[in-house]
């Protein structure tokens, strides 16, 4: 391949296009003193050993180093205030063995490509305490969030206009038209995982929503999206937080999706409610938590394309355990050892168990998952910063799918430019 037309060298010449955007407008001091440069770098490692012989192959991974440059400017001194932010990522594949996932996969070649990368920007205006975004985007919603989970993170694209202009209440509303997902040099309409890109949505997504906090401690949200002629989606959350006295403090959170198709139906009939409810429990450097969920009608959960996740399901793991009917408790326990002279050390674990799925023609099928992380990031000298975290998952699928033991190493660092 040209260099010229390489990907890093297409990402390199937007983010050049975007400087000559921003170079008029820098005599504004707010502008460009309030800006902030930075560049997140990620070594990541990750192997998955199938342990069931009817596996399509024993195992799979790959091990890549990625690069996220991420560029926020301030605002001009104006009435409406303008701002720009730029955003580049780049990624090299190290060595992979088999589609795992992480790195897009090269058609020609049947393997994953020996880099990826993606560039944008997006134009910010603030009056008061209302502002509109319209480009790229990592949201955090319960109907739209980004996965920063493996490589390089997902991308949306569309335009955003958030308010804050009541006391404790944000209204949020806007569209989202693609999104670049974490295997994918590319933005993409929208489509539902499991289909085809032949069946996207040509209008993408609307959505809608606002979160109240009715006191310090108390919260609730709502909020509406439809992937036009795909589905819609109506959430209702609320999240409560309590001193128990004696060190101990409780968070209650119950989260609830109401999921149906849209408009033509392009990938069909879709028949979801999720119901998703938790406690937590926490103590110095001790967390405990326990959760049920429990997905009602004849269909999953629906995501987008590219197994964009649903991080509002609680029991959202390596494991989504949003299959129709399915019913799934987990508990989970974390530490802290700064509480014991360790700071930067964390260590978390978390058991799932899912139950009653429905596979159709009356069989029941069920799965488990246990996870463990271990974290620590260096406090002071040379390395100060750097974090090193492994996470180790033990998935089991009983009547249907693959079990598999996966290990995902992560060594992450972020240099703060300005």
């Amino acid at each position: 391949m040209h260099p010229s037309t390489s990907p890093l060298a297409r990402a390199l010449k937007k983010v050049g296009l975007m400087g000559a955007v921003l170079a008029p407008i820098t005599a504004q001091a707010d502008l460009v003193d309030d800006s902030h440069l930075k560049v997140d770098m990620r070594n990541f490692y990750l192997n998955r050993d199938f342990t069931n012989s009817d596996a399509p192959a024993s195992k799979v991974g790959s091990w890549s180093q990625g690069f996220d440059l991420q560029f926020a400017s301030g605002y001009t001194d104006t009435p409406i205030q303008f701002g720009v932010d730029v955003n580049a990522q780049y990624a090299i594949r190290l060595g992979s063995h088999g589609d795992d996932g992480t790195l897009p996969m090269d058609s020609s070649s049947g393997r994953t490509a020996r880099d990826y990368s993606r560039a944008g920007a997006t134009l910010k205006m603030k009056y008061s305490k209302t502002e509109l975004k319209v480009g790229d985007m990592r949201p955090e919603l319960p109907v739209a969030w980004h996965d920063p989970s493996r490589q390089l993170d997902t991308i949306y694209q569309g335009a955003v206009l958030e308010s804050k202009e009541i006391s404790g209440l944000t209204l949020t509303g806007g569209r989202f038209w693609s999104a670049v997902t974490r295997e994918s040099s590319n933005h993409e309409k929208f489509y539902k995982f499991g289909s085809t890109d032949n069946l996207d949505s040509d209008r993408g997504m609307d959505f809608g929503g606002a979160t109240w906090d009715i006191t310090k401690n108390f919260q609730a949200s709502y909020f509406h999206a439809v992937v036009h002629d795909i589905y819609r989606q109506h959430y209702v959350g609320f999240a409560h937080t309590a001193d128990l006295g004696g060190g101990f403090g409780l968070r209650t959170d119950a989260r609830y999706f109401d999921n149906k198709e849209n408009g033509d139906a392009l990938n069909g009939e879709i028949d979801n409610r999720a119901f998703s409810g938790g406690f937590t429990l926490t103590k110095g450097g001790h967390k405990a938590s326990i959760v049920y969920q429990r997905m009602f009608g004849d269909s999953m959960f629906p995501t987008l394309n590219g197994y964009i996740p649903q991080f509002y399901l609680l029991n959202w793991a390596n494991q989504p355990f949003m299959r129709p009917q399915e019913r799934s408790w987990g508990i989970g326990y974390g530490y802290n050892f700064a509480e014991l002279g360790l700071p930067g050390l964390t260590f978390s674990s978390r058991f799932i168990k899912g139950s009653d799925i429905d596979l159709g023609r009356g069989v029941k099928g069920a799965e488990n998952e246990r996870d463990l992380a271990l974290k620590y990031v260096v406090q002071s000298g040379a390395l100060k910063g750097v974090g090193i975290e492994w996470k180790n998952y033990l998935v089991q699928q009983h009547d249907f799918g693959n079990d598999f033991n996966e290990n995902r190493l992560y060594v992450t660092y972020t240099w703060n430019v300005f």
